[in-house]
């Protein structure tokens, strides 16, 4: 699955990489406030969110310096 989502976001430009961590980053903190709350059914939304966001994080780094 961590290979279908790189595919998906290798192709974004830089732009959009930033608009994508900004936008996870957004759900990242909405997922822990419901889970500090007791409104978060499966915890592994937490998890999932987290890797894309470094994913994201990860792409926009190797493009800004070229590797």
């Amino acid at each position: 699955m961590a290979t279908k989502s790189m595919k998906l976001i290798k192709n974004l430009s830089m732009d959009e990489l930033k608009s994508k961590a900004r936008e996870l980053e957004a759900t990242l903190f909405q997922l822990r406030m419901k889970k500090v709350t007791g409104q978060l059914s499966n915890v592994n939304e937490i998890w999932k969110s987290r890797k894309e966001l470094a994913r994201v994080k990860t792409l926009a780094t190797q493009k800004n310096t070229g590797i």
